[in-house]
């Protein structure tokens, strides 16, 4: 399923950028081996994530293409489950393939997003600004996209 979909400001604690002292290198790159040892890759991304808001839609989980439980990354939070879903963005006539990165809710403790907002991890984009409006594309299967009202 396509819609259309804003890139909007994160936390910046997946690739590094914020100011927490607990994961200066970010937190995708702290867990990293913990994917790798399950057979995730994400050597082809950028370690940190692309947040876009999908209003009016919101999402609900169905087929992930990885979820992996009891992922013990850091000592400063208990274990933590994450699911990894298919997704491709367009933005100016370029399609670019990816992940749809999500801590599962029932186990994160901190840094949480708006029900609208989805964070991709997608190679190296050097024209992406927020605010831009771009497409993206899910696989229905493994998320649902189910517009408000």
């Amino acid at each position: 399923m396509k819609i259309k979909a804003q890139i909007k400001q994160g936390h910046g604690v997946a690739s590094g950028r914020s100011n927490d002292v607990r994961y200066p290198n970010g937190t995708l790159n702290a867990q990293y081996e913990h994917f790798l040892k399950r057979g995730l890759d994400l050597s082809p991304y950028y370690l940190g994530t692309v947040n876009v808001d999908i209003s009016p839609y919101f999402f609900k989980i169905r087929n992930p293409k990885y979820f992996f439980e009891n992922i013990d990354w850091s000592k400063h939070i208990p274990p933590e489950n994450f699911y990894f879903f298919d997704v491709s963005i367009q933005l100016n006539n370029n399609i670019y393939d990816g992940l749809i990165y999500m801590p599962d809710p029932v186990t994160k403790k901190e840094h949480f997003q708006k029900p609208t907002v989805l964070e991709l991890i997608l190679p190296k984009i050097i024209d992406l600004k927020y605010g831009y409006s771009v497409i993206i594309d899910v696989k229905q299967d493994q998320l649902e996209l189910i517009k408000k009202g």
